[in-house]
């Protein structure tokens, strides 16, 4: 017998390898295999009768069996071929870490004709998680479940959960856990002896009996697409499982992606009704001409006095100092005329950059709007504002939560009975109150999110705030300081109306065809020798632009030099984007392999470096 073979590296086709009498291999099973001087761990593919002694033979067997089935199989070249990448990482991303020494494994779930796919749901509302939680004590009889969630202690902290509120057995499949109880829960759910299993991107083909009841906790989260295989989305799997399984997918959010939000309007989602969800008091403070030498405003100095006479807690939280050039007069953010989103500023040159387009100009000395002299970087650093807040609030305990204060101090001194009063921090810093939330919540500026040189700078923005306001303390406040209070991300959470926040920003993205009316891809060149990538970059181009319905924008370096050793270009296509590049792909790989070059493609890019 002949059996293909892909391997967890960057190539684009199988290896074949004859398979030795003493061996019993079928495909979806995992083996050992020769590759070059190495022996490494692969995945069968494929198989068919036939002898080639001049193949080099198979080494072992990882399980006794299969741990994919024929449709999981199917399911990793569908991701590969939407992704653009390698059949063998992408399907070693999806399973459990192999064990040292070949193991008994259980057989996956049969493939299933599987009935017609419902509608996925999607859950949103502060009480989307109860209302979610219902749902699911409705079918545990009668379905396995499956939960991805976006974190190792989210998936940890909702295994305990649907234990208890479900009473049957959950196993995790998150990363977090060592690799052999891993990979024993992974079989324990093949075997059926554990009706739901919670776990991280890895668990995404976890063999949940089908058709299962497959939820997405917090779909937005970009977590669920970080760097490296598989490189496609959490959510665009889950839905392509379900779809083919005839399995229900449940979505929670509180801020859905606006690719999930359009699709509701579509009538591809079903969005639950939400349930009532108190919500603060949202003030908003006009910043225009405040806050270049002083973070607190009147009425967040305030609003924080009469917090803490009261005994209650406040959280400050502070966006990174943003790249994008603002004024401090008007608010006026110098933008792309073509893209729309706000150049990036490079204080090294006096220059600002469009990071799709790649347009390029000097930064102006005065704003182009109001002509006044306050254009820059707009931003505070925690430091900055932890030394303000401590001379002006000398009797309240103060800590710090970011990324560079000590780990673990801030989450201390916050949550503990007696703890600091004032915590001024990240995003991050929201985890530190637990259980209860802040009384006060100020947002020294979300500005900086708000002017990223991103399309998707207006959604972040959006998260971010109203992550803050459900997070808040019964009966809190949350003060926005912000030169843009008529931006319709700040009047949404104000109001507490999603949709206020999704129309404007689905019609700017039609305007100009962003996701998810077009797609995008984002490939990255890279090399080993100065100025080679450059050079590789510019004729990927030229080959780009000759497939036709492709835009091409032009390619820059990563960072300063045009002798970079890493180059980007952005392409922006239709649905069918994938397939279209795919042909031109294969043979430039091939063409360029002795050229010290190697390329890169993210499909569907949530954010450009």
């Amino acid at each position: 017998m002949i059996v293909d073979v892909v391997f967890d590296l960057p190539l684009p086709h199988p290896f074949s390898y004859r398979v030795p009498p003493n061996l019993a291999v079928s495909p979806g099973q995992r083996v050992r295999a020769p590759l070059g001087s190495q022996t490494r761990v692969g995945l069968v593919v494929a198989a068919r009768e036939g002898e080639e002694r001049a193949l080099k033979a198979i080494a072992d067997v990882i399980e006794s069996g299969p741990i994919f089935s024929g449709a999981q199989l199917e399911l990793t070249r569908w991701i590969a071929a939407e992704s653009l990448s390698s059949w063998g990482s992408t399907a070693s991303a999806l399973l459990p870490p192999a064990p040292r020494a070949p193991a008994e494994v259980a057989a996956p779930p049969p493939d299933q004709a599987g009935r017609a796919a419902e509608q996925p749901e999607l859950f949103t509302g502060g009480d989307r998680e109860l209302r979610l939680l219902r749902r699911l004590q409705e079918e545990v009889e009668a379905r396995h479940l499956l939960v991805v969630a976006p974190e190792i202690d989210q998936a940890r902290a909702w295994a305990d959960r649907l234990r208890a509120a479900l009473r049957v057995s959950v196993v995790r499949l998150d990363s977090g856990m060592p690799d052999l109880d891993r990979w024993k829960a992974w079989m324990a759910l093949a075997r059926g002896t554990a009706q739901g299993g919670v776990g991280t991107r890895g668990a995404l083909l976890a063999p949940a009996a089908a058709p299962a009841t497959l939820v997405l906790l917090d779909e937005h989260d970009p977590a669920h697409k970080p760097p490296g295989p598989p490189r496609i989305h959490s959510r665009e799997i889950m839905r392509e499982r379900a779809r083919r399984e005839g399995s229900t997918l449940y979505l929670t959010s509180a801020t859905p992606s606006v690719e999930s939000w359009w699709r509701a309007e579509e009538g591809e989602i079903r969005r639950a009704a939400d349930g009532p969800s108190p919500w603060p008091s949202v003030s908003v403070v006009d910043a225009r001409g405040m806050l270049r030498g002083e973070p607190l405003s009147p009425v967040l100095r305030d609003a924080m006095r009469e917090t803490l006479a009261a005994g209650g807690r406040v959280l400050l939280l502070v966006t990174r100092v943003g790249s994008a050039m603002a004024c401090g007069e008007c608010g006026f953010v110098v933008r792309c005329p073509d893209c729309a989103i706000a150049m990036a500023f490079s204080r090294a040159r006096q220059e600002l950059a469009c990071r799709l387009c790649r347009r390029r100009h000097a930064a102006p000395d005065a704003c182009p709007n109001c002509r006044g002299r306050q254009l820059t970087p707009l931003g505070w650093g925690t430091e900055r504002v932890e030394q303000v807040v401590r001379a002006q609030f000398r009797r309240w305990s103060v800590a710090r939560h970011d990324a560079d204060s000590r780990r673990g101090r801030g989450v201390a001194s916050a949550s503990g009975e007696g703890g600091a009063r004032v915590v001024i921090g990240t995003r991050g810093a929201l985890k530190a109150f637990v259980p209860r939330g802040p009384s006060l919540v100020g947002f020294i500026t979300p500005d900086p999110l708000l002017n990223l040189p991103d399309l998707r700078a207006g959604e972040r923005a959006f998260s971010f705030l109203w992550a803050a306001a459900e997070r808040v303390a019964e009966g809190g406040r949350v003060v926005i300081q912000t030169q843009h209070p008529g931006h319709y991300a700040v009047r949404a959470v104000a109001d507490q109306d999603l949709a206020a926040f999704y129309k404007p920003e689905l019609r700017f993205r039609a305007e100009l065809g962003y996701p998810p009316f077009r797609r995008l891809a984002l490939v990255t060149v890279k090399s080993r020798t100065e100025g080679t990538a450059g050079g590789l970059a510019e004729s990927l181009c030229r080959d780009f632009r000759a497939l036709g319905g492709v835009t091409v924008y032009p390619p820059a370096p990563v960072g300063r030099s045009p002798r970079a050793l890493r180059w980007q270009i952005v392409l922006k296509g239709g649905k069918d984007l994938p397939a279209r590049l795919a042909p031109a792909l294969a043979p430039l790989a091939e063409r360029r392999r002795g050229r010290r070059g190697m390329i890169e493609i993210e499909m569907d890019p949530i954010e450009f470096i």
